[in-house]
């Protein structure tokens, strides 16, 4: 009789163990998933600000040909964005992109018949609404990084999820947050 309770409590803590890896494995996948998912909204919005660009350069050009350097700067942020693999490269592409952005606008300052220009506007308001999309997809990310690392760094988790091929993930921070603070505006 002895025998069949060690046996039942030894078959009830391995059922136990199971469930537990079971669930935590499931949860872990779905995470990660998610955060698959939260990356890629990242980079759909980082291709779309990145399509809105040559036509603000254009658009900009015909009133202030002359601000060569600017335009270029412009060009090479968008080919950074675009280029960019991971959170980190996205992070230093991001910086030089509001850069850029803050330089174009600064030069449409200076032509108020620019400002006036209903493509101009309609540009200016797509790209507005794009960086705060941009915004709000990263943060979605970066709470599903978050859940991610805290599900992987807690025990008993962390003592296996690696074996199983779970890593943390690299939140989308920008260097100079300041510089992101808010999205690049005109004042009219």
């Amino acid at each position: 009789m002895e025998l069949l309770i060690v046996i039942g409590v030894i078959v009830l803590l391995v059922v136990i163990v199971g469930v537990y890896l079971w669930a935590t494995y499931n949860s872990l996948v779905t995470l990660n998933v998610r955060v698959d998912e939260a990356w890629s909204d990242i980079t759909v919005q980082l291709k779309r600000r990145a399509d809105l660009i040559p036509n603000l350069i254009e658009s900009v050009k015909g009133y202030a040909a002359h601000e060569k350097a600017v335009f270029e700067n412009v060009t090479r942020a968008r080919a950074e964005t675009l280029s960019a693999s991971g959170p980190a490269e996205a992070s230093a592409a991001e910086n030089h992109m509001h850069q850029a952005l803050r330089s174009i606008f600064a030069v449409a300052e200076a032509y108020p018949q620019l400002q006036a220009s209903q493509n101009y506007l309609q540009l200016q308001g797509e790209l507005v609404d794009t960086e705060d999309k941009i915004q709000a997809s990263r943060r979605f990310y970066n709470g599903g990084v978050r859940e991610l690392n805290t599900k992987i760094k807690v025990f008993p988790n962390t003592l296996f999820v690696r074996g199983l091929g779970f890593g943390e993930r690299e939140f989308f921070e920008v260097d100079d947050a300041a510089a992101i603070a808010e999205p690049p505006r005109v004042q009219f």
